[in-house]
């Protein structure tokens, strides 16, 4: 079922943002990390998002979805009300 998919999607996105916050935290000391999407694409890609979405994707073209499915949700009017993670789970189930 799609809304199964797109939980499993949403759950696999929000334990990368807990799991980044951590490596921002200490590795980076705290520093914001400019290169999030690279290192968001590689753990989703590490932790089976092509199994969620049926097919296999690279870690540069799910940055590139990340990075624009971001500047999207900056730039809605009115803003979803829908969290970051559920918002881009979304979008890659109904496009990647």
């Amino acid at each position: 079922m799609a809304i199964d998919r797109i939980a499993a999607i949403t759950a696999l996105l929000a334990e990368t943002s807990a799991a980044h916050g951590v490596y921002e935290a200490t590795v980076l000391n705290g520093v914001y990390h400019k290169e999030w999407a690279d290192w968001y694409a590689a753990y989703a890609v590490d932790h089976g998002i092509g199994d969620l979405i049926g097919h296999a994707v690279t870690t540069d073209a799910l940055a590139e979805f990340l990075v624009a499915t971001n500047v999207e949700l900056e730039q809605a009017d009115p803003k979803p009300a829908e969290p970051w993670a559920a918002y881009t789970a979304g979008r890659i189930a109904a496009t990647l």
